[in-house]
């Protein structure tokens, strides 16, 4: 323990009796608190933010627990009274009052160099940090850099000389090899003891093992540096995901009137909702395109994950889709080929959609699904869901095909393509189809179909969604 000969240091008063018991009976309770939400937490190691929460309360721990060191100390310098009131049953499970080794108290020792006499003084704490037998005898200073790690000696030396040559408190940390072969962090702190004339006599210091506290904080910086990889890897990819999706969709707002010049032409607009909860874009799409042989093309559809996997995967689809569409393949082979290049794909991934392709000369639509709900069909104040064609989800089967059906269109009627995450809402309990139908009488009173999408969107929003979402309007002209 430190001289009682300190440079120029008064005489500190004792803490009172009932500040360092409320203390210590805070300080127990708070550790075993910390301790039992530490035990209790079930962390995925594949969870970047949970294993910073853990190395947190891990870090908490340890910093309870060398407040609890101190607080002890502090108690076996009071009154006797004063340690007989706190009694074991106190202490919360885990929690050692006695110094016994291993303990808290264990982590912390005490030493003093007399430069006089050459004798040394080390507490027993001090031997069970070093991993010495007191037999073997303390270490004077010039023994004591043989333990310290190799790369550590230098400033060892430098903070002894400070101290010793120009009177500077010491304060610093250095590793130890115990003879165990097991490396430690010690943190010491001391100062010159002064004769009465004014001369170095001796060097006392107070040494702690810190090491499982620096591992801690070793595991706090890297689970932290870890998460903001995450959330920056997790941000680029959003990022990216958007990019495509903006470069693959198509580029037209508001409505769009297929084809050109003709009386029958569909006007056509979509909107794309994206999800209320996640922050990631997922695979859906739509599209409408005017075809070579005068007949238009419109199609939604939704692939599985999100991100840039599935965005990737969702542009390569409606571009093979696109093309095979302008090769005049017809819905129902259409949707076989999708499913076969999916089936053969790299990345497997599961799809539904639903194609359909409009003839304005005989306003005949032909359309087929993929696993897909249905086109609305919304006339004379009433909506109906089209009976679909068999048609499994794209990607589920090798070999599927897919049936195709025509429906007769008249001036006037509108048409809603939509992804099931338009309709997937946890605040509701009524089904999402229904729900669409019931806007049959709003949707009698639009004149564009732009004014059909900002109908749908009214009604289902463009937040509180569990998926992001596509929706398509076509209104048939005269």
């Amino acid at each position: 323990m430190p001289s009682h000969l300190f440079a120029d240091r008064p005489s500190p008063q004792p803490p009172e009796r009932e500040t360092v018991d409320a203390l210590i009976t805070q300080t127990r309770r708070l550790r075993g608190g910390v301790d039992a939400v530490r035990r209790d937490a079930l962390v995925d190691d594949d969870d970047a933010h949970g294993r910073w929460q853990r190395a947190l309360c891990d870090l908490a721990v340890h910093h309870l627990d060398d407040l609890g060191t101190h607080l002890d100390q502090l108690k076996e310098g009071l009154p006797e009274p004063v340690a007989e009131e706190l009694g074991e049953e106190e202490a919360p499970a885990g929690y050692e009052l006695d110094p016994m080794p291993g303990s808290l108290l264990s982590r912390v020792g005490s030493a003093e160099w007399n430069l006089l006499t050459d004798a040394v003084d080390w507490s027993d704490e001090l031997f069970q940090i070093f991993g010495r037998a007191p037999e073997s005898g303390a270490m004077s200073l010039d023994e004591l850099p043989s333990m310290v790690f190799a790369d550590d000696q230098a400033l060892l030396t430098a903070m002894v000389t400070d101290c010793l040559v120009d009177g500077k408190p010491i304060d610093g940390e250095f590793r130890i090899v115990r003879t165990d072969g097991r490396v430690r962090t010690l943190h010491m702190m001391g100062e010159p003891v002064l004769d009465a004339d004014g001369c170095t006599a001796s060097m006392w210091a107070v040494l702690r093992d810190v090491s499982e506290l620096r591992r801690s904080q070793r595991a706090v910086r890297e689970s932290r540096d870890s998460l903001r990889r995450e959330q920056h890897i997790a941000q680029t990819e959003h990022r990216l995901a958007v990019e495509l999706q903006e470069a693959v969709l198509p580029p037209w707002r508001g409505s769009l009137r297929l084809p050109q010049g003709n009386p029958a032409a569909l006007d056509v607009a979509a909107h794309y909702l994206p999800s209320g909860t996640s922050a990631l874009i997922g695979g859906d799409w739509y599209d409408a395109l005017e075809l070579p042989d005068g007949r238009s093309l419109l199609t939604v559809g939704d692939l599985t994950g999100h991100g840039v996997t599935a965005t990737g995967a969702m542009a390569m689809l409606l571009g093979a889709l696109r093309g095979m569409a302008v090769a005049g393949i017809r819905p129902g082979d259409l949707m076989g080929h999708l499913n076969q290049l999916l089936d053969h794909s790299v990345q497997p991934a599961l799809g539904s959609a639903v194609c359909c392709q409009y003839d304005p000369a005989t306003r005949i639509l032909s359309w087929a699904q993929a696993g897909h709900p249905a086109p609305l069909l919304f006339r004379g104040g009433t909506g109906c869901a089209l009976t679909p064609p068999d048609g499994v989800l794209l990607g589920a089967t090798s070999g599927a095909g897919y049936g195709q059906a025509e429906v007769q269109l008249r001036p006037g009627d509108l048409l809603v393509l939509h992804t099931d995450g338009l309709t997937r809402r946890g605040t509701s309990d009524e089904p999402g189809c229904r729900r669409l139908l019931g806007l049959a009488a709003r949707l009698e009173t639009v004149r564009t179909a732009q004014d059909g999408v900002r109908t749908v969107v009214e009604e289902f929003g463009e937040t509180d969604r569990e998926d992001d979402a596509c929706v398509l309007v076509a209104r048939i002209g005269s």
